[in-house]
């Protein structure tokens, strides 16, 4: 009998670790981009043979995590953006590597994980749920105890 409020504290630890699982800080990509001006361009294989004037150039490259401003997951810092010949920057633009340019396809929008609704985890909702296993669990063992002092008295 003395073993029950053991058995109910291991699984309540148990059941905590299911209910806030430690997630990956790693993030994977399904293509190479570029983000300019607030949109991600998809990396693709064709050349750009017309390349017009420069037009920014990746400020941070993470193959791991996703980061703010002209971000790659795929081009190092001070890789750079060019605007190419007949087309509108909305639809594509090119991308230094080595001594060719690359087009990139504008897809959507870019939203970093710090702006992106929603993505962020709501602490004090967890803080709020642990709290409360946490006192049903209390009580849970207090009125255990008392009911077995009880019948021993």
């Amino acid at each position: 009998m003395k073993r029950t409020p053991g058995i109910l504290v291991a699984g309540f630890i148990v059941l905590c670790f299911f209910i806030f699982p430690q997630g990956s800080n790693a993030t994977s990509w399904a293509y190479m981009f570029v983000v300019w001006d607030g949109y991600v361009y998809v990396v693709s294989e064709e050349i750009a043979e017309e390349v017009g004037n420069e037009i920014g150039e990746v400020t941070a490259f993470s193959d791991m995590e996703q980061l703010s401003g002209n971000f790659s997951n795929a081009y190092r810092e001070g890789t750079k953006y060019y605007s190419i010949e007949g087309t509108d920057t909305s639809e594509a633009i090119a991308v230094e590597v080595g001594n060719r340019y690359i087009k990139a396809y504008r897809e959507q929008q870019y939203q970093t994980s710090d702006t992106a609704p929603g993505s962020e985890p709501d602490y004090v909702a967890g803080g709020l749920i642990f709290a409360g296993f946490t006192a049903v669990g209390g009580l849970g063992v207090y009125l255990f105890r008392r009911r077995v002092s009880a019948k021993a008295g």
